[in-house]
């Protein structure tokens, strides 16, 4: 099995976390197989709306019937991209256990531009703005989550999930969040101000995410940085973070190295045609809390988060289930 990937397996005198991963094809193919015998399980389109108006089209990738979600994952799109174009990584992280909600964000797919209800129209996208892409992440304003001034597509959802939660559908402490592109940048300053509520008398209202998963993020774009969530204690130190990207993929590259430098005892790497490397401090999967893995292809953002030769699902489900394993902070 792929979960194998991050467990320590004894190589000439030493441990490797990585070696199964050198293993893929023979995993993608039996993915393949579970795919094509699998039948396709149910999708729920869900209709939300932020605080600026913005009504938001999300879809809704429940576990299995009568099954408890292993986790519960906010899956963010790239830039032009919408729920479709995560749509099989979504359905393969339901196979897997997961519940999934994917939200086209604003301007895109089924989506709002505006608080005047007009859907999205091919090419809407290319009209956000810096101040659109910062509300697409917001969640601020006040000292009560609930009644957040600000509250984005990604905050949107987060309530929806807590409604969900309370009911016992959905457990909202078991939290995950994955981003493609550009998606992955939003992603980590949604996180970021996930991190930033206090706890109230009765209890915390943030702190929520428990895993953050970047496919190829996107260091800089129109006028948004993934400079400003690193500032975030949370990015820094806090979540366990996994990088997954293609082998010319400088951004990621570029996080990386700095998400090391913040954690010179907890990091884990294999780049493509390089030895698995490690931390000193990490001795197992369980040790580390953040890893970086290149594959060998040149696809980024949506298109690498679907590419049956890059299997993110599985890579996913194993980092997450490291990631649940440890205590929260």
């Amino acid at each position: 099995m792929f979960v194998s990937a991050w467990m320590p397996v004894k190589v000439l005198g030493r441990f490797c976390l990585a070696a199964p991963l050198l293993l893929a094809s023979a995993t993608e193919i039996r993915a393949a197989e579970a795919t094509a015998v699998t039948p396709r399980q149910s999708v729920e389109e869900l209709q939300l709306e932020t605080s600026d108006g913005i009504r938001i089209a999300a879809w809704y990738y429940p576990a299995a019937e009568d099954a408890k979600a292993d986790a519960t994952v906010i899956l963010v799109h790239d830039l032009d991209g919408s729920h479709e174009t995560v749509d099989t990584l979504a359905r393969s992280l339901q196979v897997a256990g997961y519940a999934v909600v994917a939200p086209d964000l604003r301007g895109h797919g089924e989506s709002g531009l505006r608080p005047d209800g007009v859907r999205a129209d091919a090419g809407d996208s290319r009209l956000l703005k810096k101040a659109d892409l910062e509300s697409i992440a917001a969640a601020t304003g006040g000292s009560h989550r609930g009644q957040a001034a600000l509250r984005g597509e990604i905050e949107a959802v987060r309530n929806w999930i807590k409604q969900k939660s309370e009911t016992g559908e959905l457990d909202i402490d078991r939290l995950c969040v994955v981003g493609c592109g550009l998606g992955a940048t939003l992603a980590s300053m949604w996180t970021a101000a996930d991190w930033n509520w206090p706890p109230t008398t009765s209890g915390p209202q943030g702190q929520q995410v428990r895993a953050l998963a970047l496919i190829s993020p996107v260091w800089a774009s129109k006028g948004i940085s993934m400079s400003l969530p690193l500032k975030s204690d949370a990015i820094q130190h806090k979540v366990p973070i996994m990088v997954l990207a293609g082998k010319s993929d400088r951004d990621a590259i570029r996080l990386f190295d700095q998400l090391k430098r913040y954690r010179p005892d907890a990091w884990f790497q294999h780049r493509v045609e390089q030895s698995p490397e490690k931390a000193r401090g990490v001795e197992t999967a369980n040790d580390g809390t953040v890893f970086f893995i290149q594959t060998n292809t040149i696809l980024k953002g949506d298109d690498l988060a679907n590419d049956p030769a890059s299997n993110a699902a599985d890579r996913i489900k194993t980092f997450v289930g490291i990631a649940l394993a440890r205590k929260p902070d």
